[in-house]
């Protein structure tokens, strides 16, 4: 039985005969015939077993150096191959020296053979880990790049996914530091499949830790272009994008542009997320940005929302950032007059176990300041600070001592608070309290202090 009689009927097919047609095809007849035979394996191979497949893998590799109308019909079989079966015969076409061969017929390719060669590249890097190495060490990295510096058609997108595949390796990450190469990265940060999109922006994180490199992507366009990434990408490839956007955030030159780009919105749905790493990323995101104090602004007054929501992760997460900027200096006033106060007050007197100790915690920080210590009063706080003195867990009871131990140091309050002596674990607390300021003090003075006889010894 002839292959065009065996493949007659796909849902027919004895696939074990029909790959034995198939060899005696390759072995014995006119190039023509197999040609034909090879496209229609590349077309049945969206059906075929993976055990199959894997058997036919040998032969279109040898087919590589063959005519280069049997190379290109062998080419685009490899390439349907390598997408099936999610990837698992990639390892398989890697191993035998299918990318070397690849990579040779590439430069003099014409329009038609490129675009297959491209794909089928893209498809084994993209699925494989070490064939990515494979390539890089074969000049693949400089064909890419040549390419890139010069294709202006629909196979660009390839290029730019294979470079972004080839950027997960250290030894690639390490040359791509120059403008030119750089531009290549923002590109695929926001072209072609989201895969591609988050690998690009997973490197551009990791290469935007140097000063030198993060000022080149900001001048590429970086920010916006991580902006889009993050508000079109699924929620696993957010947290790469919003990790990535914190980094080149990282710089007092770049803390207004990325929130007039929009990012605060953006790190707020992370914190509201469902993934703990995306809380993570976006406090510190906010932590940073907060810097600047009209970010700082708008990042309380996002907080103060979700504390007014019921999201218990949410809020937890909010109140790490109300409790952080509160011990920004530029941004006392900034939560005080964001209404977070009264909040951070109903949350004491009506929440307990983590939010009420993360409460009790912002509370004590920003009763250090006078003014805020009024508003403290104002909300309602005393008499809750001092009920959490009698039996709430050993944390909580610390930060409302504290609190309360402000208010007593104030000639204004000092009268409000008295009830709080006669609670035992508060005598004991402000007695420690007492001893940690003495010593923090001392310590500060002495680092401020010049040693007389060292300086004049020197």
């Amino acid at each position: 039985m002839g292959w065009a009689q065996m493949i007659g009927n796909d849902a027919g097919i004895d696939w074990d005969q029909a790959v034995h047609v198939y060899m005696n095809v390759i072995a014995c007849e006119s190039e023509d015939l197999q040609i034909k035979a090879t496209l229609q394996l590349a077309r049945l191979s969206k059906d075929a077993p993976e055990a199959i497949l894997a058997s036919t893998i040998p032969v279109l590799v040898d087919l590589l150096s063959s005519t280069s109308r049997m190379q290109v019909a062998a080419v685009y079989a490899l390439s349907c191959i390598a997408h099936k079966h999610d990837g698992r015969l990639c390892p398989m076409i890697c191993q035998l020296g299918a990318i070397s061969l690849l990579l040779r017929l590439l430069p003099t390719s014409k329009e038609g053979l490129r675009r297959t060669l491209l794909k089928c590249l893209r498809t084994l890097v993209s699925f494989d880990g070490p064939s990515r190495l494979i390539l890089a060490t074969n000049g693949g990295l400089d064909i890419t790049l040549e390419l890139l510096s010069r294709c202006t058609d629909d196979t660009r997108q390839y290029l730019l996914e294979i470079l972004t595949a080839l950027a997960l390796l250290r030894e690639v990450r390490r040359v791509l530091t120059g403008f030119d190469v750089l531009r290549f990265l923002v590109e695929a940060l926001s072209n072609g499949k989201m895969i591609s999109r988050a690998r690009a922006a997973q490197t551009i994180g990791v290469l935007a830790i140097s000063r030198r490199v993060r000022q080149k992507l900001v001048d590429l366009g970086v920010i916006p272009a991580l902006i889009g990434f993050l508000k079109e990408a699924d929620s696993s490839y957010r947290l790469v994008a919003g990790n990535a956007l914190g980094i080149v955030s990282s710089h007092v030159d770049y803390l207004r542009p990325v929130a007039q780009a929009g990012a605060i919105p953006l790190f707020v749905e992370l914190l509201k997320g469902p993934e703990p790493l995306g809380k993570e990323i976006a406090e510190d995101a906010f932590c940073v940005l907060a810097v600047e104090e009209e970010n700082g602004v708008l990042i309380i007054e996002e907080m103060v929302r979700i504390l007014e929501g019921d999201a218990d992760d949410a809020r937890g997460a909010a109140l790490d950032i109300v409790w952080d900027l509160a011990g920004y200096r530029h941004s006392i006033s900034v939560v005080r007059e964001s209404g977070a106060i009264p909040v951070l007050v109903e949350l004491l007197r009506n929440m307990d176990g983590n939010l009420r100790e993360k409460a009790s915690g912002a509370i004590a920080q920003l009763s250090y300041d006078a003014a805020n210590r009024e508003a403290i009063v104002e909300a309602g706080a005393i008499p809750v600070l001092i009920d959490l003195l009698r039996g709430d867990p050993e944390e909580v009871r610390e930060y409302a001592a504290e609190c309360l131990l402000n208010f007593a140091e104030d000639p204004l309050y000092r009268e409000r608070v008295s009830e709080a002596y006669a609670v035992p674990s508060f005598l004991a607390i402000q007695d420690r309290l007492i001893r940690i300021r003495a010593s923090d003090e001392h310590i500060f003075r002495s680092m401020s202090t010049p040693n007389v006889e060292q300086f004049i010894s020197h």
